[in-house]
């Protein structure tokens, strides 16, 4: 079986879209770490400085390994909902940890910061069930 036979899927080269934004993300967020510990008059956030935890583990490592274990999920139409979901969940939880940041060099703190939470893990959350559809089905269907 030639390589050109080899069908992919209609939203690989979404994911793979994905994993890129997300590593400019993670980027992004480590050079807003570094410009505001500049003008924090020497005030460092252990919830700034690990922000780009988010975008980088749970964004790109995750969508590439998800892409790589399961391919057949870049074939569904489920794809690009579970993409936008967990997309949302990634951008909540590192807003949080910025806003979390700044209140903490600021020496202040909000009570608001659990709702970013919890609408972040949510909607990675509701990915994870939008993604594990179609791969029970598929299991079901092989047995």
């Amino acid at each position: 079986m030639s390589t050109l036979a080899i069908k992919t899927g209609k939203y690989e080269k979404q994911l793979r879209r994905t994993v890129w934004g997300h590593l400019i993300a993670a980027a992004a967020a480590a050079a807003v770490d570094k410009v505001y510990g500049i003008y924090s008059h020497g005030v460092d956030s252990a919830a700034m400085s690990w922000m780009f935890l988010y975008p980088l583990v749970g964004g790109a490592l995750y969508c590439f390994i998800m892409g790589r274990l399961f391919p057949s999920i870049t074939h569904s139409v489920s794809c690009r909902v579970f993409l936008n979901l967990h997309n949302s969940g990634i951008a909540a939880l590192t807003i949080a940890s910025l806003l979390s940041g700044v209140f903490e060099i600021a020496g202040t703190n909000s009570s608001h910061l659990f709702y970013y939470d919890a609408a972040g893990w949510g909607f990675i959350a509701a990915g994870l069930i939008t993604a594990a559809g179609p791969l029970a089905v598929r299991r079901r269907g092989h047995q």
